[in-house]
């Protein structure tokens, strides 16, 4: 990882550091510096690869809550910010709303009796689509956040899902660790070809995403 000064990162150097395969990191939410990363092993997923568990199928059939994508972008930012331990600083925060403007980074919103309980936000270039964070304020809000993701980059042509580290967790739901070589071939294919985040239109009824997940999985 190498620091680089604040005033030299701009919302098109953070896509072009992303198209290289790069992303910025802070130490500590008050931690001026930005770190670059370029992990040597890399957590992915190829969209049509997502496993939904039986547990998270009958979350989802329960219904109780409410799905939305580009609705509160910022929201879940701070969602994502909030908590004792965070690299997102001010100068990310800031970094990734401007992308946000600008149609580059997307989120995927879960609420329940309209409060923000959970999401996910992220980074699409191309058929890529780098997720960044995400959060959860109740139980399973943050994995149903994901499945609706996946099922819209699905629908949208993407082709990678970069999920950066590799944890237990995102592995029991489908995704693997590829080397730096390997995630470098992935993503270049990925940038060569066309994905659309709104193409799937208003997130879809739980039914028809795992409608999709069994016939892909």
């Amino acid at each position: 990882m190498h620091p680089r000064p604040n005033p030299q990162l701009t919302p098109e150097l953070l896509l072009h550091a992303y198209a290289q395969g790069v992303f910025p990191m802070a130490e500590a939410r008050d931690d001026p510096e930005i770190f670059w990363v370029d992990p040597r092993r890399r957590g992915i997923l190829a969209p049509d690869e997502f496993h939904i568990s039986r547990s998270l199928a009958r979350r989802m059939r329960r219904g109780g809550f409410e799905v939305g994508a580009d609705s509160d972008f910022e929201g879940v930012l701070k969602g994502c910010a909030d908590r004792p331990e965070t690299w997102i600083n001010a100068t990310i925060f800031d970094l990734y709303l401007e992308l946000h403007r600008r149609g580059f980074a997307h989120s995927v919103e879960i609420r329940q009796d309209g409060r923000l309980v959970g999401g996910v936000y992220g980074v699409a270039l191309g058929g890529a689509f780098f997720g960044e964070s995400m959060f959860s304020r109740t139980r399973d809000a943050s994995k149903l956040a994901l499945a609706w993701l996946v099922d819209r980059l699905r629908l949208g042509g993407f082709s990678l899902l970069d999920a950066q580290f590799l944890t237990p967790h995102l592995a029991s739901l489908g995704f693997k660790e590829v080397p730096r070589a390997g995630y470098r071939k992935l993503l270049a294919r990925a940038l060569g070809s066309g994905g659309d985040f709104h193409l799937a239109g208003p997130p879809a009824p739980a039914q028809d995403v795992l409608q999709r997940s069994a016939q892909t999985s």
